[in-house]
Formats: structure tokens, sequence, C-alpha cells
């Protein structure tokens, strides 16, 4: 579908909102776009990088008469937000979001937006341990997956819209409903960080990590230098799927600890030949 934006709100100028501004004027999909943040150093920095036309602090004056609004700041910021944003949007504004927890927003969306709801919730799966708009990149979104809950009441013509979008800037989208995007990203990408945190703090703790710290630790540990607002706040609404996820995760390394300690060869070659066929089965076409 052929997609033009009069005016584009993105609230959030960060990695995420910066880009978004970005690929929307590379691909001239909006005539204005506008910022909406509290910091006013990140919306003069999103201003000079070209990423938005005018510069908002005021969230109820940024959304007015806008065609899209995409929120783009930490989930549970987001939720805050919703409320707001629906008192001062106009009737036939279509809403979506990048947070990357579902249920709590979604269920936020379907009760703000009267039926056929015209906010339909969305999550790329883009971004980088950089945050900021002096790392946005017009090409952030090409080659990625965004998940967008199924529709249900939704207004038919906003559901396109917002697929449409995404896939205006080079994602591929994919339906999945709210409560299983959470158990799944919870374990594909929640647990992930939270593990990489973990190891980060365990390796600092020991004297001469530094000079050990060698590709291997860097890869794996490279997420921990994310934005802690922003995994706060996937934690705190997603906190189900991330704590069933922990545990699981911890009867593994125990599991593992237990072969170690038995000195147990066989099992341990056991369990990396089961992670390796593990693996690829997640990550192999």
């Amino acid at each position: 579908m052929s997609l033009r934006f009069d005016t584009v709100t993105v609230i959030g100028v960060g990695l995420l909102g910066g880009s978004l501004g970005l690929a929307l004027r590379e691909r001239e999909l909006a005539g204005r776009i506008r910022g909406v943040g509290h910091r006013r150093s990140s919306l003069e920095a999103a201003l000079q990088r070209g990423a938005i036309d005018a510069a908002h602090e005021d969230l109820a004056e940024g959304v007015a008469d806008a065609d899209l609004i995409v929120v783009c700041t930490p989930a549970a910021t987001a939720l805050a937000q919703l409320a707001e944003i629906r008192a001062h949007c106009r009737a036939d504004a279509v809403v979506t979001d990048v947070a990357s927890t579902k249920s709590r927003i979604c269920a936020a969306g379907r009760a703000l937006w009267p039926a056929p709801s015209r906010f339909v919730g969305s999550h790329p799966m883009a971004g980088s341990e950089k945050f900021g708009p002096e790392h946005a990149v017009a090409t952030l979104y090409e080659g990625s997956v965004t998940f967008v809950e199924p529709p249900a009441d939704h207004d038919p013509d906003a559901y396109a819209i917002v697929r449409g979008l995404w896939e205006a800037l080079g994602s591929r989208t994919v339906e999945i409903a709210p409560d299983d995007h959470d158990a799944v990203v919870a374990r594909t990408s929640h647990i992930p960080h939270i593990a990489a945190a973990c190891l980060a703090l365990l390796a600092a703790e020991q004297p001469g990590a530094r000079a050990a710290a060698g590709g291997g630790f860097r890869d794996t540990t490279r997420v921990a230098a994310g934005r802690p607002e922003i995994w706060r706040d996937i934690c705190l609404t997603n906190a189900e799927s991330i704590g069933a996820g922990l545990q699981a995760l911890s009867k593994l390394i125990a599991e593992a600890a237990d072969a170690i300690g038995r000195g147990d060869a066989t099992a341990l070659e056991a369990f990396f030949e089961r992670a390796g066929e593990a693996r690829r089965q997640v990550t192999e076409k």
C-alpha cells in the first residue's frame, strides 16, 4: 500500500524514535515530523540530525492534529502516556508503539480506544546497546522483524497503516498475540540481557578480568551496556514471563553445576551437545 502522512508525531526521540524520523524523511513518507520528549538536549540533537522538524516538550501539544503517532518511550512510560495521548489526539489518528513488551500496552490500548480501535501495538526487533538521537540511522529497521498484535476489534484501515508503515521502512511484519509475544521475547531477548548483565557483574568482581576479556566475552555482554531505564521497564512490564524463564534458566545452570561438581564428563558433553542443537533449532532457517 502507498503511505503518506501529513504529520507524524514521534514520542521519544532516542535511537528508535530518531531512526524512525530519519527513515520517514528518507522515504518521503511524512510532510512534517514532530518530536516529543522531556529532555531538551535530546530534542535539539534530533532537530540537528534532521530526524524531526519541530520539538515539543508538551505531549498534548505534540500529538494535536497528527495523522500518525508512534510512541517510542520505555514500556512503563508508554503505558502512562497512552491516556494523555487518547485525550488530545484526533479521533481518526492512528497510534502505535515500539515497546519490547506488549500484553499490558495492548490491553491499555483496547481499554482506551473504542472499537474499531485505531491503536495497534507493534514491536520492531531493531536497536543496539547505543542510545540517543546521535546514534539514529535511517536504515535501523531494514531487514528486521516487527511483531504486530493480531487484528481483533481494530479499525481495518488503521491496522493496514501500521503494518504498512513498518513494511515501508524495510521490516517484515509478523502477527503475534501479546501474551505469546511476551513469552517468546522473554527467552530470546529479555533474559539474555539479564544474563549478559550478570556475566558483566561477575567478571568485574574478578581482579585481572580486563586483560582476559576477549571477543567472546564482549559479544556475549554487549547488550549489558544498554540504557538501564529501558530494561528496568521491560522487567516490570513482563515480570511473569521473565520470572518463569529465569527459574528455568536457574535449573539449567544447576544441571551444569551438578555435572561439573561430579566430574561427569559424559553428562557435560551431552549438555553441550543439547545446547548446540537447541541453538540450531532456534537460529537456523
